[in-house]
């Protein structure tokens, strides 16, 4: 993929079912992929252990969206090996620029401890990456993240890969032509990410146990 990939070329790429990753930070290049299997959340399995439970429940953070979008991708790719390189950031603030990307942020005392962020387009939304930098951190944006996407209208949650710790939470990996299935009717609905008020953590706990 050229220098020169622009927002709307990467938009018809993940309608198409394939997203850009660079090898490594400092590599200028970015390369498309299209994963054999292909990770998702089950919006209604995502799974809170209760060891998060408590973590949910004690209430000493504060979730916002979109307030610090270009923070939540740096810290992100804030780690000793990632797939975000510079050309690949400028994008994602072109995406959210024009209402395409979206991130939902974790703070702590005034301090931006947990995050993640994906790109949205009709009701799916693909999971670019997260971050924590206090315990649970970024398992309480996810966990608030799927109630968003839940009651926002979305249908699919795409996290491109499975990991260990994306499958402890409930996430499962499927072929990729049911995947493309899936994407598919999700770019034929409407959903909007703003569209659900952040609730109450006993409010989200009730919810997502009535859920699963």
């Amino acid at each position: 993929m050229s220098r020169s990939t622009d927002a709307n070329l990467l938009l018809n790429a993940y309608a198409r079912g394939i997203f850009p990753m660079a090898a490594a930070r400092d590599e200028a290049e970015l390369h498309w992929v299209d994963p054999r299997l292909r990770g998702i959340f089950p919006l209604d399995n995502f799974h809170i252990s209760r060891s998060l439970a408590r973590s949910i429940r004690r209430a000493d953070y504060e979730i916002r969206t979109n307030t610090a979008f270009s923070e939540v991708v740096h810290l992100c790719a804030a780690r000793s090996e990632t797939w975000i390189n510079a050309p690949l950031a400028a994008l994602y603030d072109e995406l959210h620029a024009i209402g395409h990307a979206h991130a939902l942020e974790v703070w702590q005392e005034g301090e931006l401890t947990g995050g993640v962020f994906g790109i949205t387009l009709g009701a799916a939304f693909f999971g670019e990456s997260m971050f924590s930098t206090r315990s649970d951190a970024s398992k309480i944006a996810l966990a608030y993240l799927v109630d968003r996407l839940s009651e926002g209208g979305f249908t699919l949650f795409d996290t491109q890969f499975l990991t260990p710790h994306l499958a402890s939470l409930g996430a499962v990996e499927i072929p990729r032509a049911e995947y493309r299935e899936r994407l598919a009717d999700a770019l034929r609905r409407d959903a909007d990410f703003g569209r659900a008020a952040t609730p109450a953590p006993q409010s989200l706990l009730q919810r997502r146990t009535q859920r699963s």
